[in-house]
Protein backbone atom coordinates (compact mmCIF):
# COMPACT_ATOMS: atom_id res chain seq x y z
CA UNK A 1 0.00 0.00 0.00
CA UNK A 2 1.43 3.37 -0.99
CA UNK A 3 2.05 5.85 1.80
CA UNK A 4 0.86 9.35 1.02
CA UNK A 5 1.72 12.57 2.84
CA UNK A 6 -0.62 15.58 2.68
CA UNK A 7 1.25 18.89 2.87
CA UNK A 8 0.12 21.69 5.21
CA UNK A 9 -2.07 23.58 2.74
CA UNK A 10 -3.92 20.53 1.45
CA UNK A 11 -7.48 20.26 2.79
CA UNK A 12 -7.69 17.19 5.05
CA UNK A 13 -10.80 16.05 3.17
CA UNK A 14 -8.60 15.08 0.21
CA UNK A 15 -8.01 11.75 1.94
CA UNK A 16 -11.64 10.83 1.19
CA UNK A 17 -10.95 11.18 -2.55
CA UNK A 18 -8.11 8.65 -2.56
CA UNK A 19 -9.33 5.55 -0.72
CA UNK A 20 -7.15 2.52 -0.24
CA UNK A 21 -3.96 4.34 0.70
CA UNK A 22 -2.13 4.95 3.97
CA UNK A 23 -2.50 8.74 4.30
CA UNK A 24 -1.06 11.07 6.92
CA UNK A 25 -0.90 14.86 7.15
CA UNK A 26 2.13 17.04 7.86
CA UNK A 27 0.61 18.69 10.99
CA UNK A 28 -0.23 15.27 12.49
CA UNK A 29 3.44 14.31 12.28
CA UNK A 30 4.69 17.55 13.81
CA UNK A 31 6.36 18.59 10.55
CA UNK A 32 4.47 21.85 10.06
CA UNK A 33 6.78 24.68 9.10
CA UNK A 34 9.46 22.52 7.49
CA UNK A 35 10.91 23.89 4.25
CA UNK A 36 10.04 21.91 1.11
CA UNK A 37 13.49 20.32 0.94
CA UNK A 38 13.45 19.29 4.60
CA UNK A 39 9.88 18.03 4.26
CA UNK A 40 10.75 15.87 1.25
CA UNK A 41 13.78 14.50 3.10
CA UNK A 42 11.69 13.68 6.19
CA UNK A 43 8.97 12.10 4.05
CA UNK A 44 11.46 9.87 2.29
CA UNK A 45 13.08 8.82 5.55
CA UNK A 46 9.64 7.94 6.95
CA UNK A 47 8.82 5.80 3.90
CA UNK A 48 6.29 8.01 2.15
CA UNK A 49 6.03 7.45 -1.60
CA UNK A 50 3.85 10.42 -2.61
CA UNK A 51 3.62 13.99 -1.34
CA UNK A 52 0.41 15.83 -2.19
CA UNK A 53 0.78 19.61 -2.05
CA UNK A 54 -0.94 22.77 -3.23
CA UNK A 55 2.41 24.58 -3.54
CA UNK A 56 2.51 25.60 -7.21
CA UNK A 57 6.18 26.63 -6.97
CA UNK A 58 7.56 23.35 -5.62
CA UNK A 59 8.30 22.14 -9.15
CA UNK A 60 10.67 25.08 -9.65
CA UNK A 61 12.22 24.87 -6.18
CA UNK A 62 12.96 21.15 -5.90
CA UNK A 63 14.81 18.69 -8.09
CA UNK A 64 13.32 15.22 -7.67
CA UNK A 65 15.81 13.44 -9.93
CA UNK A 66 17.60 11.72 -7.04
CA UNK A 67 14.55 11.48 -4.77
CA UNK A 68 12.57 8.39 -3.82
CA UNK A 69 9.10 9.94 -3.88
CA UNK A 70 6.68 11.56 -6.29
CA UNK A 71 4.97 14.91 -5.84
CA UNK A 72 1.33 15.48 -6.82
CA UNK A 73 0.47 19.18 -7.06
CA UNK A 74 -3.15 20.28 -6.73
CA UNK A 75 -3.94 23.42 -8.72
CA UNK A 76 -6.00 24.86 -5.86
CA UNK A 77 -6.44 24.43 -2.13
CA UNK A 78 -10.10 25.50 -2.21
CA UNK A 79 -11.85 22.48 -0.67
CA UNK A 80 -15.25 22.98 -2.32
CA UNK A 81 -13.59 23.12 -5.74
CA UNK A 82 -11.42 20.07 -5.03
CA UNK A 83 -14.37 18.09 -3.68
CA UNK A 84 -16.51 18.88 -6.73
CA UNK A 85 -13.73 18.20 -9.25
CA UNK A 86 -11.35 15.84 -7.47
CA UNK A 87 -11.76 12.88 -9.80
CA UNK A 88 -8.27 13.42 -11.18
CA UNK A 89 -6.47 13.04 -7.86
CA UNK A 90 -6.71 9.24 -7.55
CA UNK A 91 -5.42 8.58 -11.11
CA UNK A 92 -2.60 11.10 -10.52
CA UNK A 93 -1.54 9.31 -7.33
CA UNK A 94 -1.73 5.92 -9.04
CA UNK A 95 0.43 7.00 -11.98
CA UNK A 96 2.90 9.14 -10.00
CA UNK A 97 6.37 7.68 -10.49
CA UNK A 98 9.37 8.10 -8.21
CA UNK A 99 11.10 11.40 -8.94
CA UNK A 100 8.17 12.92 -10.83
CA UNK A 101 5.81 15.85 -10.51
CA UNK A 102 2.16 15.37 -11.49
CA UNK A 103 -0.20 18.35 -11.57
CA UNK A 104 -3.93 17.88 -11.01
CA UNK A 105 -5.80 20.65 -12.76
CA UNK A 106 -9.22 21.56 -11.42
CA UNK A 107 -11.46 24.29 -12.75
CA UNK A 108 -11.43 27.46 -10.73
CA UNK A 109 -14.66 28.38 -9.00
CA UNK A 110 -16.64 31.11 -10.73
CA UNK A 111 -15.88 34.56 -9.45
CA UNK A 112 -18.67 36.05 -7.45
CA UNK A 113 -19.48 39.53 -8.47
CA UNK A 114 -21.02 41.96 -6.10
CA UNK A 115 -24.44 43.11 -7.07
CA UNK A 116 -24.26 46.61 -8.35
CA UNK A 117 -26.53 48.97 -6.38
CA UNK A 118 -29.55 50.22 -8.22
CA UNK A 119 -29.79 53.94 -8.86
CA UNK A 120 -30.75 55.65 -5.61
CA UNK A 121 -29.52 52.77 -3.40
CA UNK A 122 -26.58 53.40 -1.08
CA UNK A 123 -23.36 51.79 -2.26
Amino acid sequence: MRRILLDEGVPIGVHTLIPGFDIEAVPELGWAGLSNGDLIQAAEEAGFEVLITCDQNIRHQQNLAARRLAVVVLATKHWDTIRANGGGILPAVEKAAVGSFVTVEVPRPPRRRRRQPLPGEPA
